[in-house]
């Protein structure tokens, strides 16, 4: 038995991710959560960010992804993906979301709403945007965030969609944060803060460096999901991760 093993679970946080580690391997996550806040994930097996593609994947596979995490345990469902936020349309999200929590019982969420939540209690409202998404998915994403009330500055493209996304090297992925985190800061100086939105290109390295280069706060969707936990008291604030994981 390990020692991981050894430990009781105290929460359980279950997502429904994008895609399982079969089609995107990921190496072992930073340790942002204690040993005693367990992760359990099921996935959609999303074909691609087009809205056809996003219908069809909560259509056809996000409920029994839902019933699936509430047999394990699951404390609480995040629909992981700003993507997958973006296409459905915030509206429709939060209705996604109140249903989830009235047929299950259990805190529903989202990456797209932890994330404006996270930057409203850092102060941000006026944002730069590093996205590596394709024109036509960013006209979604600044829909969700404008009808949340924010104020998108700008917003950086290099034309993903899932397929690229999904290909990107740990390394790739870490390079290109740092590329369009500091092109979007560089066109918006003003801003408030600046969003990293999605998880395939492991932002978190980022975080500290750019808040330190340009002075503001920086959120990404991974991190606003365990902050999420932080600010509810389920678990304990992380330090050396930037502002946001520090501040519960």
């Amino acid at each position: 038995m390990s020692a991981d093993d050894a430990v009781k679970v105290r929460y359980t946080a279950g997502s429904v991710s994008p895609l399982g580690p079969d089609r995107h391997p990921m190496s072992q996550p930073e340790p942002l959560l204690p040993p005693d806040v367990k992760r359990i994930a099921c996935s959609i097996e999303i074909s691609d960010y087009t809205a056809e593609g996003v219908d069809e994947a909560i259509r056809s596979r996000y409920w029994p992804c839902v019933d699936e995490l509430v047999k394990k345990g699951a404390d609480s469902i995040t629909l992981a993906g700003f993507p997958i936020a973006s296409q459905l349309g915030r509206a429709r999200l939060l209705e996604l979301l109140a249903e989830t929590r009235r047929k299950t019982g259990v805190m529903a969420d989202a990456h797209s709403e932890a994330s404006l939540d996270a930057m409203r209690h850092l102060g941000m409202r006026r944002i730069a945007v590093a996205s590596r998404w394709s024109e036509e998915l960013n006209a979604k994403l600044i829909d969700y965030l404008t009808a949340a009330g924010m104020e998108v500055l700008t917003v950086t493209s290099v034309g993903q969609w899932a397929q690229q996304a999904f290909s990107m090297s740990i390394e790739e992925g870490v390079k290109l944060a740092f590329q369009l985190g500091r092109e979007a800061m560089r066109k918006a100086p003003d801003a408030d803060g600046l969003l990293l939105p999605g998880g395939a290109w492991r932002s978190l390295a980022a975080v500290p460096i750019l808040e330190e280069d340009f002075g503001k706060p920086v959120v990404t969707n991974p991190i606003a999901q365990v902050w999420r936990l932080i600010s509810q008291g389920i678990a304990p604030p992380v330090q050396g991760w930037g502002r946001l994981l520090a501040t519960p």
